[in-house]
């Protein structure tokens, strides 16, 4: 069954209550009067409540208004936050470098806005050891103190001890942090921020204004030296000299 209103021509009821384009009440007039206004004004005869009686309709752009109505929708999709639950499983005699890899990512974790289910994992003789899964829950909930809290206190579950640990921040914020961090690590990697395109226009319009003013500066007083320079001679080439005729062998 289509869930979109019926418009125009699709509505069957003998008369309505119409209202305006700007949300004025008009009343109830008969279905005819109310198609002839659209076409008056150029719109779609849109219900909006058909469960009324007699059904309530709208004077509007049909075609804009889903349009709009998208984009509502969108936005408020990109905005809704689902509160995801993680889980770290841990075992009571961790190792140190083990706990810290854990811990980072329990850490990253929190950071998104989600909650962790931290579970200690017994086996064998350690279900005989419980404060051991005790103070390494507590352990752990101390070094995210900064991050989340614990919202689920340390439990025994059969061979397994949980603890829940909720975030501080809330999903909604840390996806806007994230967003804004990507955004800059985007315009970062660019090389640039925004505006510096401009400046940089700005900058080399500058550059080459100057030049031009220096260059013509330049044009000026090589017109003005050469106007000032008097009048040379010209260029008289000296004699060749007369060579000598050889002296007689004989003489």
């Amino acid at each position: 069954m289509s869930t979109e209103p019926r418009i125009n021509d699709r509505i069957r009821v003998p008369e309505v209550r119409l209202v305006g384009p700007s949300g004025e009440q008009v009343g109830i007039v008969p279905l005819a009067k109310a198609l002839e206004l659209a076409q008056e004004y150029d719109l779609d005869l849109v219900e909006v409540a058909a469960t009324a009686r007699p059904p309530v309709c709208k004077l509007m752009d049909y075609g804009k208004f889903k349009y709009e109505s998208a984009m509502k929708a969108r936005e408020a999709r990109k905005n809704q936050a689902h509160t995801v639950i993680k889980e770290m499983k841990l075992r009571p005699k961790i190792d140190p470098h083990d706990y810290d890899t854990k811990k980072g990512h329990v850490v990253r974790f929190l950071k998104q806005g989600d909650k962790v289910k931290i579970t200690i994992m017994f086996r064998g003789r350690e279900q005989s050891r419980p404060e051991l899964g005790f103070r390494l829950l507590q352990r752990l909930a101390d070094d995210v103190q900064d991050l989340g809290f614990v919202e689920s206190s340390p439990k025994q579950d059969g061979r397994n001890m949980i603890m829940v640990l909720g975030p501080h921040k809330k999903k909604t914020e840390a996806m806007a942090e994230a967003r804004a961090l990507a955004d800059a690590r985007k315009a970062e990697r660019q090389g640039r921020t925004p505006g510096s395109d401009a400046a940089a226009d700005a900058e080399v319009e500058d550059v080459v204004t100057e030049d031009a003013e220096v260059e013509d500066a330049v044009t000026e007083d090589a017109v003005t030296e050469a106007q000032d320079a008097p009048a040379e001679a010209p260029a008289v080439e000296a004699d060749a000299p007369v060579e000598q005729p050889a002296a007689s062998q004989g003489a």
